[in-house]
């Protein structure tokens, strides 16, 4: 590779499941839960502040307001509720962000709600309506075509610890082998979609996922890769 081109490391953070301080002085985007699957206004104020002082970005990470199934169950929500659902998550967030110095850059669904957009144009129109204009974090799909359509920024996102299928999908959670707990073989696929992706996430809660991200971004910058945040 010529020049060194760049791309973001990005980790779920604020899910009360992981090492927040530890993942934060690797990755270069955060997605921050806003309390609807996870997180308190405490621990948003810690990553935000944390976040700030190691210039890492913030992004937030909205849900179905399903903290009991950690937002991994698909909801029926109406879309003015899940359009108030999602300003209050990303509203929460932002005062939080400007209390720690720092501010929310981009807004990224989770769980449930992320694969769902991908298809479901009413709910991903309510994610953008109540997400303001911020820019988009996401898989290829309804979420990004709209937000694209409306002239907001669109950063497309791989998983290098998650299996893929045929599709081009993520494999659901609960198949054999569709979370991956290599890091060889995590830093490896980080490598092979740097090229093909804005930005690729470690997902938090994953067991060993602070020296997962390690191996990645030692990886990615063996492989001439510079991170920058989104």
């Amino acid at each position: 590779m010529g020049s060194r081109a760049t791309v973001d490391l990005n980790a779920d953070l604020g899910e009360e499941v992981t090492d927040d301080a530890a993942l934060l002085a690797v990755v270069t985007s955060a997605n921050v839960a806003c309390g609807y699957h996870a997180g308190t206004p405490a621990i948003m104020r810690a990553v935000c502040a944390e976040a700030a002082a190691r210039g890492v970005s913030v992004g937030a990470q909205v849900s179905y307001d399903d903290r009991e199934n950690f937002g991994r169950v698909a909801r029926d929500v109406p879309r003015e509720v899940l359009r108030e659902q999602v300003a209050d998550q990303v509203g929460t967030l932002a005062e939080l962000a400007r209390a720690a110095g720092t501010s929310v850059r981009y807004v990224k669904p989770h769980g449930a709600l992320y694969h769902r957009v991908i298809d479901d144009e009413e709910q991903a129109a309510a994610v953008l309506a109540g997400s303001g204009d911020l820019p988009v974090l996401g898989m290829p799909g309804r979420l990004l075509e709209l937000a694209t359509a409306a002239g907001r920024p669109v950063w497309h996102e791989g998983f290098p610890d998650r299996a893929y299928g045929a599709d081009g999908r993520l494999v659901p959670r609960g198949a054999p082998g569709a979370v991956l707990e290599d890091a060889t073989a995590i830093s490896t696929a980080a490598v092979g979609m740097a090229g093909r992706v804005d930005s690729l996430c470690l997902h938090g809660d994953t067991p060993g996922a602070v020296a997962h991200a390690h191996a990645v971004r030692a990886a990615l910058s063996a492989a001439g890769w510079s991170l920058r945040g989104l």
